[in-house]
């Protein structure tokens, strides 16, 4: 059985603190990490070995980020109830705001597979009941045509979610009640089926939830949970835990081989080195020439 020691290649070091609570890390082939600090309405940008900059102000609580194929930011856009675009000139555009003639509730979390379609939870739990039009949690996918379909309901703390490297297997957070990672086959068009428990997390008393998720090239699972960074086999046999000095939100791998995972985690982000390589986000754009 795979040990924590051969993926963790060195110890955890706290890249950048003073935040009021981070989430949706991120990163650019350019060279530097995206995050985002939620309540202050931030995405930070950080070159390693710098300094956050302010990247992006007044994000409607963005929280999950992600590319799309042709290498635009998309964001969860909490508050603005939306899913919205950063064009290649800065400007922000609406990707998707409704459902069938309803706003959305507020989306989470994305991801981008390689056939241009796009995945975002859209939890309700964090909206005033009075607000609510969907009248469940919700999985969607926006097809490359437009076409929004709804593909899971009824999960009431629906959260991050991430595709296996074949994208034959699509994970799915549920944060509470209970604690647990769902897994479904993913078919050749990219609907779903065969719903199952890959690990439940529900027994651990430590404090923390699973939250945000990243797979590496070889299937392993890594999600921050009770007590810090998890990491999984492609089985969902918990291999460990990364202890993280603070509760810890969300992971991306990055750097320029993809083999450093950027934990974000209250009110600090973090950097633990690895001996694996992240699998690359479909639409990450390419590094621009020297």
């Amino acid at each position: 059985m795979t040990q924590l020691s051969d993926i963790v290649a060195g110890e955890v070091e706290r890249l950048a603190t003073g935040f009021a609570f981070t989430e949706g890390p991120l990163w650019h082939p350019d060279g530097f990490w995206l995050f985002v600090d939620t309540h202050p309405n931030l995405v930070h940008k950080l070159v390693p070995g710098g300094e956050p900059e302010i990247y992006r102000e007044e994000t409607n609580r963005t929280n999950g980020l992600t590319f799309d194929m042709q290498g635009r930011l998309l964001m969860c856009e909490g508050f603005g109830r939306r899913v919205s675009r950063r064009e290649h000139d800065g400007t922000i555009a609406t990707l998707v705001d409704s459902f069938e003639g309803k706003r959305l509730n507020r989306p989470n979390d994305i991801i981008c597979r390689s056939d241009g379609s796009i995945y975002f939870t859209d939890p309700q739990g964090l909206i005033d009941e009075s607000l609510r039009e969907l009248g469940a949690s919700m999985l969607f996918r926006l097809r490359p045509d437009g076409t929004l379909e709804s593909l899971l309901r009824h999960i009431p703390s629906i959260n991050g979610l991430a595709f296996s490297p074949d994208e034959r297997t699509l994970y799915v957070i549920s944060t509470r009640e209970p604690k647990l990672i769902e897994a479904f086959d993913a078919d050749a068009a990219g609907d779903l089926s065969n719903r199952r428990t890959f690990i439940d997390m529900s027994a651990d008393p430590a404090d923390g939830n699973p939250d945000g998720m990243k797979v590496d090239v070889d299937g392993h699972v890594y999600c921050s949970g009770p007590a810090g960074l998890w990491v999984m086999e492609p089985d969902g046999t918990h291999i460990g835990t990364v202890p993280i000095p603070e509760l810890a939100t969300n992971c991306a791998f990055g750097g320029a081989d993809y083999s450093t995972m950027l934990v974000t985690a209250r009110t600090s982000v973090y950097a633990v080195p690895l001996k694996t390589r992240g699998f690359v986000p479909p639409g990450a754009p390419r590094a621009k020439a020297p």
